[in-house]
């Protein structure tokens, strides 16, 4: 088998099925472990069909050579995530012209609505004239105060269930051309 783009762009503690010649990128970023649970969780329920990139890590070509997208992160401040967005800032222009038409779900760890976090990523995908394939998946933990907000999150496992079950269907999705 010929060595694929995403071979070559291995990130420390990047995990990547040879046998899936596009796969489903899961860019994440989390603060308190909530957002990179989810993600996680994505990632099991598809099988092996997708890589799990920290926002941080995710280059161009990653993005280039997926067949799907999930992003996720956390909501700060009313807005996504600092990490995310840099991701965002940095891929944008580089594949600009190279992704329509490319679907994508995303996934926001909330203190309060999730809302802002929401339509950034929203904006950003229209830009790039990707395909949303699910409604977006906001999921509240409540945090209100300093130290609801900065701690470490246990995320219920009805999240986590709803995250798995949108990898396994964005994987048979895309095994049978509906993506």
């Amino acid at each position: 088998m010929t060595e694929s783009v995403i071979d070559n762009l291995q990130p420390a503690g990047f995990v990547y099925n040879a046998m899936v010649a596009k796969p489903i990128l899961i860019a994440w970023h989390s603060r308190t472990g909530a957002a990179e649970a989810l993600a996680k969780a994505v990632n099991r329920g598809a099988q092996g069909s997708a890589v799990l990139v920290r926002a941080k890590d995710v280059q161009p070509e990653h993005i280039i050579a997926a067949k799907a997208y999930v992003f996720a992160c956390p909501e700060n401040l009313a807005s996504m995530s600092g990490e995310m967005k840099e991701m965002f800032d940095r891929c944008y222009y580089p594949v600009l012209g190279q992704v329509e038409g490319t679907s994508y779900a995303t996934i926001v760890a909330a203190g309060s609505d999730g809302e802002g976090a929401q339509r950034q990523m929203d904006r950003i995908a229209t830009g790039w004239r990707l395909r949303r394939i699910t409604d977006p998946m906001i999921f509240n933990f409540q945090a209100q105060t300093e130290q609801e907000i900065l701690a470490i999150k246990t995320v219920p496992q009805n999240y986590l269930i709803a995250c798995e079950q949108l990898g396994n269907g964005l994987k048979e999705g895309l095994e049978i051309g509906l993506y």
